[in-house]
């Protein structure tokens, strides 16, 4: 990118210093018209201290002058004109004598717009290596976390060995006492005068004494090893529990929620492969102390002894096993989410996973997962109660069951659902003011594990994102509403599907922006954004307010129609989005539509450039629209205005694309601000295969070219409640709308507002043309009827049709 372009986008501190480089002694407008020129000379060749070099710097700044006397003679605008005219001359008079001094300014001007860029940028990356080195640190952090515990647990694990020795020693010791017993009752059976009975006895009882003693230290040292090795365990166990909830609820869970944006547009989520590492490194790690625990119980049922105080023994098998159905629970997951806008009767699929599954051998007994749809009260009342009937569903899906496979190489225990599809859906009564696209449901994933054989049984549930359920095409743009604001808004550990009514209008940009850039290739730049807010707004707003702290509502958003208008904000940029995916994505990605401008503004900025100079913007009035507007001359006036061609929608583009209309048209020039057509859009032309006129059967071959009709004075502008022309929808001839007016309308289509004015108008419905009443059966519907059976829409559609039809023919 140009270092002009680059400095425009500075902001704060750095823009401020930008602009204080220029002034009297070099004029910003120079610095501005003639940026291409300044930064392709090689300005640090001059010796400043060469008198040689004087000649050189001369003829550069009569090349400058004359770069300024050209800017100004190109200029359609009188202000622009004068002004270049006025610095012309001022750089004439104050570097004639002195061309070097010019050298040395302009050298500095662009040095320190270079040092700034470059700072600023830097500090971007810098800000992106800080974001990396912090992720570093933290996954070094964790690793030396489970080097500890892992050590922690050899040692556990070593004590515990050392006291099962010392435990066995004891035994055998305390067999040996009672062996000394048993010899001195059988010496009771001898004489008392005996004398070898005398000395054997008092034999035995000394080892016994012995014995006995050292018995006694052990089992003290017995007991205070099992405390010892209890308060070890408890420490694991507390090191173990924290970092059980950094790996889920932060490092999981910022997955899920980098999942939840990444379908909207936000980075994706990344890998699960190290949060997989960390929760087998977890899994191992619990099962070695669980099995310590084990151990350690069954020593005690062995050596039955009284512990002092309070035992933790209980306690720490309860936590062990808490964790390891917590890890069990939380790592079955989704990591491939069903469409959030799922379709009756059209196959999706999704993907289940178990992180730990290949750890804990869960594999050996391959579960089968059960996928199912509830609404969000039966997600609520799920989360809610444990033990809730998950039975109890909203629909029938399909191929709604599958095995978990385990892949060796990669260590994944996994199922995929190919082939779903929602054969039936049953809904709740609605909130107030909700609709249909306004209800979500969840996709329920569910199935039993055994571990350890069927020692341990874990009833794994997950849920999906929120999804909507719709039964008809046009539902799409206020189901994906829906979910957009959802999954922007949602907060972690939310009740399902509780989400913001309000939100800061930074935030709605966000992801708008996101959404837009995953369609289309490119970010909306902040003027986008502006505008976009200005039209959120409606009628609330004007461009220089600071819409970052003004609250927009999901009403505002997709609930309320604009003002005149018949579609809601959402409507109206989801139809930018659709139209600019499909047909427009190159141009955009190129920077060759500006799109987001209205038509005022439009106006200002191409009366300032040579005739035929046109742009690209979105239509402020249709769903969808996209028109193209120029400078020209008025054939019956001879004054310059601006004129704009009436929308194009996709099915035009179908017909014809925006590139071949746009070099079909000898009017449109240069794009703005002033590249040759030709440069921008030849390369997205469709070129036509060659065809041999000499066809056998005698044809000649045709072809599809736009044009432009210029009507005359006496037909602008039209009536808008008079009855409409309509053309073939093979015609690639386009009508002219007035500067002034405000009405768009695509010639090939109809809306219900046409058929309303015309109503209104009390037109005589009968005097329709042929070609009208084909254009009715192209009517389009938007959602507002909420109609959930396509069907029964269908049928509706065709006796109204038939009805109409029988009595106006």
């Amino acid at each position: 990118m140009a270092l002009w372009a680059r400095s425009q986008q500075l902001q704060g501190e750095q823009l401020k210093q930008m602009q204080a480089l220029y002034g009297p002694h070099f004029p910003i407008e120079i610095r501005h018209h003639c940026a291409d020129w300044l930064e392709s000379q090689q300005w640090h060749d001059y010796d400043m201290t060469n008198p040689a070099h004087e000649q050189h710097a001369k003829q550069c700044l009569e090349q400058l002058l004359a770069c300024v006397r050209q800017k100004s003679t190109d200029s359609v605008d009188f202000v622009t004109n004068m002004r270049l005219n006025e610095i012309y001359l001022q750089v004439k008079q104050q570097y004639d004598a002195n061309p070097l001094n010019l050298v040395r300014i302009i050298q500095h001007c662009l040095d320190t717009e270079r040092e700034l860029v470059q700072s600023t940028e830097n500090e971007g990356h810098q800000s992106e290596g800080m974001q990396e080195n912090s992720q570093t640190d933290l996954y070094r952090q964790l690793d030396c976390t489970f080097q500890r515990l892992y050590q922690m647990t050899q040692e556990t694990e070593a004590d515990l060995q050392n006291m099962k020795q010392k435990q066995e020693l004891f035994v055998f010791q305390y067999q040996t006492s009672l062996k000394l017993q048993n010899q001195l009752k059988q010496l009771q059976q001898y004489p008392q005068n005996d004398p070898n009975r005398q000395a054997r006895e008092k034999q035995l009882m000394a080892e016994r004494k012995e014995v006995d003693t050292n018995l006694q230290l052990e089992a003290q040292q017995l007991l205070q090893n099992r405390i010892d090795l209890a308060e070890k365990h408890q420490q694991t166990f507390k090191i173990l529990e924290d970092l059980l909830n950094q790996t889920l609820e932060d490092q999981l869970v910022q997955w899920k929620r980098r999942q939840q944006l990444a379908s909207i547009g936000g980075p994706p989520e990344g890998s699960l492969e190290q949060i997989q590492q960390w929760c087998e490194n977890l899994a191992d790690l619990i099962w070695q102390n669980r099995q310590q625990i084990k151990n350690i119980d069954l020593l005690r049922q062995q050596l039955p002894m009284k512990c002092p105080g309070s035992d933790l023994l209980p306690q720490l098998h309860n936590t062990i096993t808490s964790l390891l159905s917590t890890l069990v629970t939380s790592t079955f997951i989704i990591d491939k989410q069903p469409p959030q806008v799922l379709k009756k009767d059209t196959k999706f699929s999704a993907g289940v996973r178990l992180l730990v599954g290949g750890k804990l051998s869960v594999h050996m007994s391959p579960p089968t997962v059960k996928a199912s749809i509830i609404s969000e009260n039966q997600a609520k009342a799920l989360l809610h109660n444990e033990n809730a009937n998950v039975n109890d569903t909203s629909g029938d899906i399909l191929n709604n069951c599958g095995v978990m496979e385990y892949l060796k190489d990669s260590g994944v225990l996994s199922v995929n659902f190919r082939n779903m599809s929602l054969k039936k859906i049953k809904r709740e009564e609605g909130r107030g003011q909700e609709i249909v696209t306004e209800k979500k449901f969840t996709i329920l994933f569910q199935s039993e594990f055994s571990v350890a054989g069927q020692e341990l049984v874990f009833q794994v549930r997950t849920l999906s994102l929120p999804v909507v359920v719709i039964v008809h095409g046009n539902q799409e743009s206020n189901a994906s509403a829906t979910i957009l604001w959802d999954n922007s808004f949602a907060e972690p550990g939310r009740i399902p599907f509780i989400v913001q009514e309000k939100v800061h209008w930074t935030r709605l940009s966000q992801a708008l922006n996101r959404k837009f850039s995953q369609a289309c290739g490119r970010q909306l730049t902040p003027q986008n954004l502006k505008y976009l807010a200005v039209k959120a707004f409606d009628g609330h707003s004007t461009p220089d307010m600071d819409f970052d702290n003004m609250m927009i509502s999901w009403a505002n958003f997709n609930r309320e129609n604009l003002s005149g208008k018949q579609f809601t904000f959402w409507k109206w940029f989801h139809g930018i989005i659709e139209i600019t995916k499909k047909h427009l994505r190159e141009p955009w990605q190129e920077g060759y539509v500006v799109g987001f401008v209205s038509k005022g503004h439009a106006q200002e900025l191409l009366l300032s450039r040579a005739n035929g100079t046109f742009m690209l913007r979105y239509s402020d009035g249709s769903i969808g629209g996209v028109t193209i507007a120029w400078v020209a001359q008025d054939p019956n006036t001879g004054e310059r205005q601006v004129w704009n061609l009436q929308p194009f929608t996709s099915e035009d583009f179908n017909i014809r694309s925006l590139a071949d209309r746009i070099l079909d048209l000898p009017q449109l020039v240069n794009l703005y601000p002033d590249i040759p057509k030709d440069l921008a859009f030849a390369k997205y032309t469709k070129k036509q295969p060659e065809v041999d006129t000499k066809t056998q059967d005698g044809y000649v071959p045709s072809g599809l070219v736009s044009t432009v009709q210029l009507p005359a004075a006496s037909m602008m502008p039209m009536s808008p409640l008079a009855p409409r022309m309509y053309e073939e929808p093979a015609s690639p001839a386009q009508s002219i709308i007035n500067p002034g007016s405000v009405q768009s309308t695509a010639s090939t289509d109809t809306t219900m507002a046409d058929m309303n004015s015309a109503a209104n108008a009390e037109i005589d419905l009968t005097e329709l043309t042929v070609e009208d009443i084909n254009a009715l059966a192209n009517i389009s519907f938007t959602d507002d009827f909420n109609i959930e059976g396509a069907e029964e829409f269908d049928t509706i559609m065709a006796e109204d049709l038939d009805s109409f039809l029988s009595r106006v023919l």
